[in-house]
């Protein structure tokens, strides 16, 4: 066991979401429960939430709905800890269909924690505070 706390790898939560290959699912498992039984945390970064997010959905076929339901999940049932802007972020409402999605969103949690202005071509985060679209310049004259 692992004295301590840890995080964990996109491979380890994987394995926790999709039980698949079944003998590091088990492994995965038995460590996540001797972690909690000595109250040890286990978090889970933004970074590794987001790549098992496009995972979920481009390897396992998985739709953005139930990929996001499954991270959730994890992040509240498990024993696992997410940060508290990626908990908040999972927990909107509609947000599979939201307009900036789950990564967007992180994204720009990530640059207001740092307090900068979020720089980006993406039209859709014209929405959320302390964000810049660029946009292609009218010719004047």
């Amino acid at each position: 066991m692992i004295a301590g706390r840890c995080s964990l790898d996109t491979s380890v939560v994987m394995r926790l979401l999709v039980g698949d290959p079944v003998p590091q699912y088990r492994l995965a498992l038995a460590f996540l429960d001797e972690q909690i039984a000595a109250k040890y945390p286990v978090l889970v970064s933004d970074h590794v939430l987001a790549e098992a997010y496009f995972a979920l959905q481009s390897y396992y076929g998985v739709s953005k709905s139930e990929a996001l339901s499954l991270l959730l999940r994890l992040t509240q049932e498990s024993g696992i800890t997410a940060t508290v802007l990626a908990t908040e972020i999972l927990a909107l409402p509609g947000l599979a269909t939201a307009k900036p999605g789950f990564v967007d969103r992180l994204i720009h949690g990530a640059s207001q924690s740092a307090g900068h202005t979020l720089i980006t071509f993406e039209k859709a985060a014209k929405k959320l505070p302390a964000t810049v679209v660029l946009e292609r310049m009218r010719d004047e004259g």
